[in-house]
């Protein structure tokens, strides 16, 4: 299935602007009030869970801890993927202190709840100075298994491959830019692709081939595709995930500022399809360089009998 009704996501002990990862994440910026940046994060991400729980959605949330300190480990989706027959990936990470989120409790509550068959360690590759940063570097279709990637100092083809092969899918890769010209550091950050809608800043590609490719694959497997413009990627509207409620229906969650940034028609669009569910995160988006999707573990493992 493409979508799922559990998400996990980490509640922040001491959120920050991060210096490791804002070498290459342009949408990071330094907060005014460093010292504000904590709460703010924590209201900011209560009023999230909270509304993806009036929405059906099943939410597992984990406390970090304060120590070793991890400022981005609200953005969970990138060390770990899941997979519906049970497989684990760990991935290689570049920032030096995300690597320390693989340590601090976020697995144990996995294995008490769900059935994991196997473990796909990649982070070993770290050691070669080669990463794949999840979902953040892939955007997956699930129903057909194709991993979308681009390229960049987060996301590199040897790494790609290897899960590729490892769990049976297909790659589509190519390159993507911002109006500056500077490589895009994470796939999800530039397009989506749920049940029938993907959403994607095809501008963003600057080879034509390579935009044609990708378009035809997300219309060859059934996407009705949503264009957007720079202006809107860079209010994070390519950084949304389509999840379903407890009735199987779909919802498409995204910060204010994505939905903010879609024209009326763009609006409509979204919901022939799904229902939006729209969630306030501006000092995040802001500070960390992620939106809603970033936040958003997915879970596709099976459920242990007692838990069902």
């Amino acid at each position: 299935m493409q979508t799922t009704n559990t998400v996990l996501m980490i509640r922040p002990a001491r959120f920050a602007f991060n210096p490791d990862t804002a070498i290459n994440n342009r949408f990071q910026r330094q907060p005014l009030d460093p010292l504000s940046a904590q709460q703010k994060a924590l209201e900011e991400f209560d009023g999230y869970v909270d509304t993806l729980r009036q929405h059906g959605v099943e939410v597992l949330v984990v406390q970090d801890t304060p120590a070793p300190h991890t400022p981005d480990s609200i953005f969970p989706n990138n060390w770990w993927s899941s997979h519906a027959d049970g497989s684990l990936v760990l991935y290689p990470m570049e920032g030096q202190n995300r690597r320390l989120e693989r340590n601090k409790g976020v697995l144990q509550v996995l294995e008490q709840r769900f059935a994991i068959h196997s473990t796909i360690d990649l982070s070993h590759l770290e050691q070669q100075n080669i990463f794949l940063e999840g979902t953040g570097s892939m955007v997956l279709d699930r129903q057909h298994r194709i991993s979308y990637a681009c390229h960049s100092g987060r996301t590199h083809h040897d790494a790609l491959r290897q899960f590729a092969e490892r769990l049976d899918y297909q790659l589509c890769v190519f390159h993507a830019v911002d109006r500056h010209h500077a490589p895009i550091y994470h796939s999800n950050v530039m397009m989506s692709v749920g049940r029938d809608l993907s959403v994607v800043c095809l501008q963003a590609l600057p080879d034509e081939g390579e935009r044609l490719t990708l378009e035809r694959s997300l219309r060859d497997t059934g996407k009705d595709i949503l264009a957007l413009d720079f202006d809107q990627l860079e209010a994070f509207a390519g950084n949304m995930l389509e999840v379903h409620d407890r009735d199987g229906q779909p919802l498409l969650v995204m910060s204010a500022s994505a939905w903010g940034a879609l024209q009326p028609a763009q609006r409509a669009h979204v919901e022939r399809h799904t229902r939006p569910v729209v969630v306030n995160i501006d000092n995040i988006e802001r500070i960390g360089g992620g939106s809603a999707r970033c936040m958003l573990a997915e879970v596709h493992l099976p459920a242990r009998p007692s838990f069902q």
